[in-house]
């Protein structure tokens, strides 16, 4: 006799034991239907005058940062460079909304979040440049190396805010990456472990529209990405990744959150990568050129110019002394870039290990024979200067 022909089967209604509730009431989690907005809504009259005028001149440096980074490809003084123009107002928040303390976690496209956190524009570029592993002291800046990998970058975030917490640490960890990153294995994992420790890590997804040419309704069919926070037990917010103000009060919203003990915050930013995925790539591939001039028309830029001019915070002058600097830093950073470096190979094997492994010593002093090997030879070459 099986199950189904017992007396009463047809009544019998299993009941799941309590563990199998919901831990968490789902709809405060559940991000808006639509972005948040700041500009060009009454929002924006609540907010700081100061600063709305620093974004925009962070805004209008990292045009111009992304525009010289680009040329210098071309030039051959880069090996690569994935340009954030039209992500800009993304990059200038996350960057502002950090504490000196805090830490940032970026991806191979966030050099210029990294800027504006304060590093040093030719140490960002290092790494793209082939000169050095990172180009710069992560500990010392509290940015972690530009991650190349797909979100690899997210666990090591959620890590370092726990042991920062179980150490009692007041420190926020805020991890960016793209809507591609999503798509991986790392990312899951990084939620998981962030929501069930309660670790004080804010996600930041840059929804530009592709993963290089794969467009974001082949990767997902989720509501939006914001709505992968239910899933693991944290909010999701959505925000206009090109509304500067918006995206930096969401964040400080989420990093107070955090640094309160409230736990992690899943923010997905709609925004769209103006440029090629990199000068490697050809967008026009996958991609027309009526859907970039659409968004050129939500140029996160051009948005705060209106806005400021708009409310008579911005005149003529404040624009161009905006353009200005970022003229200057683009000639010192053109200047810099165009002196070649001195390089020791022997770097090679340093910042590998705390204490350097018997393998490597045993690499380094080969590559010293041969490094001294080819200066006698050179040096014999060069008239006798080797005897």
């Amino acid at each position: 006799m099986t199950v189904q022909e017992l007396p009463g089967a047809a009544a019998y209604r299993p009941t799941p034991p309590p563990a199998w509730k919901p831990l968490t009431d789902p709809a405060p989690l559940l991000p808006d239907p639509e972005p948040y907005r700041v500009l060009g809504t009454d929002a924006v009259a609540d907010a700081d005058p100061a600063l709305l005028l620093r974004l925009y001149a962070e805004l209008v440096r990292g045009r111009r940062y992304n525009a010289q980074a680009t040329a210098l490809t071309k030039q051959g003084r880069l090996a690569v460079y994935p340009s954030s123009t039209g992500q800009e107002a993304c990059e200038i928040a996350a960057a502002l909304v950090l504490e000196e303390r805090d830490w940032l976690f970026p991806s191979y496209r966030d050099t210029l979040a990294a800027v504006a956190r304060g590093l040093d524009p030719v140490e960002a570029l290092t790494l793209l440049r082939g000169d050095r592993h990172t180009g710069y002291d992560p500990r010392e800046h509290r940015i972690a190396p530009l991650c190349t990998p797909l979100a690899t970058q997210l666990p090591h975030a959620v890590g370092l805010a726990h042991a920062a917490r179980l150490k009692g640490d007041d420190v926020v960890a805020l991890a960016m990456v793209g809507d591609g990153g999503t798509s991986e294995g790392d990312f899951h994992e990084a939620l998981n472990f962030a929501a069930v420790w309660r670790a004080p890590v804010v996600f930041l997804v840059q929804n530009n529209g592709f993963a290089i040419s794969v467009p974001l309704a082949k990767q997902t069919a989720a509501p939006s990405l914001a709505h992968k926070a239910v899933g693991y037990g944290m909010p999701g917010r959505l925000v206009d990744g090109n509304d500067a103000p918006a995206v930096h009060q969401v964040l400080s919203e989420a990093v107070a959150r955090a640094r309160s003990g409230g736990g992690p915050t899943l923010v997905e930013a709609v925004t769209y990568r103006m440029d090629a995925h990199t000068n490697a790539d050809d967008a026009t591939r996958y991609r027309g050129d009526s859907e970039v001039e659409a968004w050129r028309a939500h140029d996160p830029v051009q948005l705060m110019e209106r806005e400021l001019t708009g409310r008579g915070l911005l005149g003529d002058g404040g624009i161009e002394e905006a353009r200005a600097a970022a003229e200057r830093m683009a000639a010192q950073l053109r200047e810099r870039m165009n002196a070649d470096p001195v390089l020791d190979p022997m770097d090679l094997f340093a910042h590998v290990y705390a204490e350097q492994t018997a393998q490597l010593r045993e690499q380094a002093a080969r590559l010293r024979v041969e490094l001294d090997a080819e200066h006698d030879g050179h040096g014999t070459e060069d008239g006798g200067a080797g005897r």
